[in-house]
């Protein structure tokens, strides 16, 4: 059975939390504000990159009617990085393979900006597997709103979407598709807190859980 899946990037297929924390960080320095720890700006990532940066300026009491020159610098800093500390997730960029050879269409839904996005993509040369790229600049509202997921699950209509915290949990069952969690990314709270339909921590076990979800989510009632 052939379907659309769609993926959200941070903390799902890709651990970019240092070059993050280092963009904010160069931010801060250059505000006069002291830099955050690694942990930190994990904890902030998942509502795209203004809410990180308004949650890292807040915990540094910085005035908010500068946030969007400071949003801009962390854009710039980040994109400057050109992925210099993120990596792939293990058995990730063989997983959406496996997926592809399946026959499966797959797209990225993302509250990154389009751009870095998709340039991160092709730092690890997985733009050719992807069909579609939504980003958080992409359309007028971002995830958790499930206009995101069902413009990246269009056209072919309902699918999977895989992700690794709160806000995927949420746009997910919005959307009212099938979400696979990714055990090991940015998630805040206890699995058992977020829906999800099924969950992993090796991606070496996608393509079945995937088959297999899409195969009771096509059984009658």
């Amino acid at each position: 059975m052939r379907a659309t899946i769609a993926f959200d990037l941070d903390g799902t297929l890709i651990d970019s939390a240092p070059d993050l924390a280092h963009a904010v960080n160069m931010m801060l320095t250059e505000a006069g504000a002291e830099p955050l720890s690694l942990v930190e700006v994990t904890s902030f990532i998942g509502n795209g990159l203004p809410r990180l940066v308004e949650l890292a300026m807040g915990a540094r009491g910085l005035d908010m009617t500068r946030h969007d020159d400071l949003a801009a610098r962390v854009l710039s800093h980040y994109t400057q990085a050109n992925s210099a500390y993120t990596v792939l997730y293990p058995q990730a960029h063989s997983a959406l393979l496996a997926l592809k050879e399946a026959g499966h269409r797959l797209t990225l839904c993302t509250n990154k900006p389009e751009a870095p996005a998709r340039e991160i993509l092709t730092h690890f040369g997985l733009e050719g597997l992807f069909d579609t790229v939504i980003g958080g600049d992409t359309l007028p509202t971002r995830k958790p709103d499930p206009a995101m997921l069902l413009a990246a699950l269009m056209p072919d209509g309902p699918g999977i979407y895989i992700g690794d915290s709160e806000v995927d949990a949420e746009v997910a069952q919005r959307a009212g598709v099938p979400f696979l969690l990714y055990t090991e990314g940015y998630r805040k709270s206890p699995v058992e807190a977020l829906p999800h339909t099924a969950r992993f921590e090796d991606f070496s076990t996608l393509p079945e859980l995937v088959a297999r979800a899409l195969a009771r989510n096509a059984a009658p009632a």
